[in-house]
């Protein structure tokens, strides 16, 4: 189930993003089973801290030339922590404000470009996302 449950998410979310101009190259699901052994997907799904996403538009001239593809993905981020020395254990050094606007910035262009909408930072208030939990319970 869970298997068929991944296939059927990758294929809906590839062809979204194909009407966008996007691969969708890789990503990962979290799934889970509810107290009645219910397949529960458990965790957001396509977004940069969970896939890989190409620019459709420039990805065969760049492959053709030997560039990495143009990407809308967090990979940028890990490697600005890889360039500091940061592997994922310890303390992580203090990531600079113009940083996490581009970190920020480049999350709300795929969102955008995604959706085809503009980005909403106030969809859903906290209040919300907690009141949808409990009642989950």
């Amino acid at each position: 189930k869970m298997k068929k449950a991944a296939l059927e998410l990758f294929d809906r979310g590839s062809k979204i993003c194909d009407k966008a101009g996007i691969i969708l190259v890789d990503t990962k699901y979290e799934f889970g089973l509810d107290n009645n052994g219910k397949l529960m997907l458990i965790d957001e799904i396509h977004t940069p801290d969970s896939s890989r996403f190409w620019i459709k538009k420039t990805y065969s001239a760049r492959f053709k030339k030997g560039l990495e593809p143009e990407n809308f993905d967090k990979e940028f981020l890990r490697l600005w922590y890889a360039k500091r020395g940061y592997t994922g254990s310890g303390k992580p050094p203090k990531m600079p404000s113009t940083l996490a606007k581009a970190v920020s910035n480049r999350y709300i262009q795929i969102c955008k470009k995604i959706t085809g909408k503009k980005f909403d930072k106030n969809i859903m208030s906290v209040g919300k996302i907690e009141k949808s939990l409990l009642v989950n319970e």
